[in-house]
């Protein structure tokens, strides 16, 4: 996947798949994010439920597919986890949207599939599908341009990918910021209590945004979704998806990649953002 050789991927998902038990389809006794879902069936014409077992930013990330889904499928139910649905809910051909409830999962369908899933049972590679995708209506150009949103945290998920938020400090000082991390902060930005724990919320902070500097979590996938100018902070050996010798993302063409030189590097990674922040003329410096 990350050297684009998408059919060669997609063959080592379908052997994997036909080698499973399909007695420990969607296993109940498997975490959800472990559990594979699909059958290996072709989707088209069929009542197709789109499930999202994984996290938030796999969900926008997998979004892309569901509008081709949707000129396939009989119809296309996703049931969701309950902090997207209004963010999805914008995209076209989605017959039924559906809060992911774990006590009370809706039953299979005709056609059952995970969203991580689309791009295997469809056969279509990311640059084919259109970038951007979520629509979120940006607030009215005032005097000046939008400020850099910065997130500098991933969660505990994995504790590698966070920044420490004090390498953030001259670049506050230098340009008008806001942080979309939710929870307060003593760094120099507009918003020092942090961004709102509501996605519609964050969305619209990021839309507001000349530029968006973040770590590897949802917010890089909502502002790639979004087709928001994006520089993505990356650890030495990064997740699948981004390939660190590249400098773009074949996922987000408005993406681009600042990867740590050796594990833990988080200062030469800033070094060389405020290097590239300087010959951007559209971001507001403070005076």
């Amino acid at each position: 996947m990350r050297a684009g050789r998408y059919e060669e991927a997609w063959a080592l998902s379908r052997a994997a798949l036909a080698a499973r038990d399909p007695t420990r389809r969607d296993d109940p006794s498997l975490a959800y994010h472990l559990r594979w879902v699909w059958d290996g069936s072709d989707p088209a014409g069929r009542h197709v439920l789109v499930r999202c077992y994984h996290g938030l930013g796999d969900t926008i990330q997998f979004a892309r597919f569901l509008p081709a889904l949707a000129e396939r499928a009989a119809s296309v139910t996703l049931e969701v986890q309950e902090r997207l649905v209004e963010l999805l809910s914008r995209l076209p051909g989605i017959d039924r949207i559906v809060p992911f409830d774990p006590q009370k999962p809706l039953p299979s369908a005709e056609c059952t599939l995970e969203i991580t899933e689309l791009d295997v049972a469809l056969r279509i590679p990311p640059p084919r599908a259109a970038t951007p995708y979520i629509d979120v209506a940006r607030p009215r150009a005032g005097p000046r341009a939008g400020p850099v949103a910065i997130c500098y945290d991933a969660g505990e998920w994995d504790r590698g990918r966070c920044v420490p938020s004090e390498l953030f400090g001259p670049l506050c000082r230098r340009f008008q910021c806001i942080t979309l991390v939710s929870e307060p902060t003593t760094l120099d930005v507009l918003n020092p209590e942090g961004c709102p724990f509501d996605i519609e919320s964050t969305a619209s902070l990021v839309a507001s945004a000349s530029l968006v500097i973040t770590v590897d979590t949802m917010i890089a996938h909502l502002a790639g979704a979004m087709g928001r100018p994006t520089w993505l902070l990356l650890k030495a050996e990064p997740d699948w998806r981004w390939a660190p010798d590249h400098s773009g993302s074949a996922w987000y063409p408005s993406m681009q990649l600042y990867v740590q030189p050796c594990p833990g590097d988080w200062v030469t990674v800033l070094a060389n953002v405020e290097r590239d922040l300087a010959s951007q003329p559209f971001l507001t410096k403070k005076r």
